[in-house]
């Protein structure tokens, strides 16, 4: 008999954010002009350092579409921590829409002019650390698609900075040997046709040739030395949801991997996409809610 998966169990489900949000515009080593959007929760108590969550959008998104599908905001509200938006590039300088990340193995114009998007995320980290309540051993990566590639390759190689990650729609994009334990939480959906559950070339724009999604949450099993699992678990509310976990892991980290059944590309449990983005990235299930999902697991990975 399967254990029970709980997707909500340890986070409090979002209210109406009361923050503020900065928009910052940056320039990195390499002379790029990049840009940020913070969302600071209203909830915060004066004196206290919290966690803070670094989204990165999917491919041909930006900063303020990807706050804005995936509701993190609410949840930063009412589990209090602080969330950031950057912006991926692409080929024209100075454009705010249409990004991409360099994830690697992937993706478009950044991948193409091996853009160095781990010293920008790095040199936001310190920006946003200097400036507010963070409690820098308690910083994470969540991203959808090409964003989700990127915050693997971001548990690879700034592993000193990223004590957690959790993604929807992801693949181990570069070498990955961290220099130490990443907790990784992954959410897929198995008619995911963009980034197919058994890898090969999907039904998006990216032409890539990818590994299977599942390669990713076991390297990361390995990486951290697990030595329970995987045990399967299922949500006795949902039939679709199944989850393999991993535990015993160094420096008390977890790997866990869920799959949904009819489940899409698109960030699950929420609307709020247009019909060309539907077409491109499929109908969102609405049977879990990614980013509580996400959310609920990092909530709970100890500090680096």
């Amino acid at each position: 008999m399967s254990a029970v998966y709980e997707p909500y169990a340890n986070d409090r489900a979002a209210v109406d954010p009361q923050g503020t949000v900065r928009e910052v515009t940056t320039t990195t080593p390499d002379g790029r002009v990049r840009r940020y959007r913070t969302y600071v929760p209203a909830s915060l108590v004066p004196g206290t350092k919290v966690p803070l969550l670094v989204a990165l959008h999917g491919g041909l998104g930006w900063g303020e579409q990807f706050e804005t599908n995936s509701g993190f905001d609410g949840l930063a509200e009412s589990n209090q921590f602080i969330v950031v938006y950057p912006d991926g590039s692409n080929a024209q300088d100075g454009s705010q829409k249409l990004l991409t990340w360099n994830g690697g193995m992937c993706c478009g114009p950044a991948a193409a002019q091996n853009v160095d998007d781990v010293g920008f995320i790095a040199q936001v980290i310190e920006e946003l650390s200097a400036s507010l309540p963070i409690d820098q051993r308690r910083v994470s990566a969540t991203g959808h698609s090409n964003g989700a590639i990127l915050a693997y390759r971001l548990a690879c190689e700034l592993s000193d900075r990223i004590s957690s990650i959790g993604v929807q729609a992801g693949v181990l994009g570069v070498p990955c040997a961290p220099a130490q334990p990443v907790s990784v939480f992954h959410l897929h959906g198995l008619a995911d046709t963009n980034i197919p559950i058994d890898g090969g070339k999907g039904a998006g724009v990216s032409g890539v040739e990818f590994p299977s999604p599942r390669e990713a949450p076991n390297s990361f099993a390995m990486t951290n030395g697990c030595t329970q699992g995987p045990i399967e678990q299922r949500d006795p509310e949902n039939p679709d949801v199944v989850a393999l976990s991993w535990a015993g892991c160094s420096d008390s980290r977890a790997v866990q991997f869920v799959t949904v059944a009819g489940a899409s590309h698109a960030w699950m449990g929420h609307s709020g996409v247009t019909a060309a983005s539907t077409s491109l990235v499929g109908i969102p299930y609405q049977g879990l809610d990614a980013s509580r999902a996400i959310w609920s697991f990092l909530a709970v990975q100890p500090p680096r």
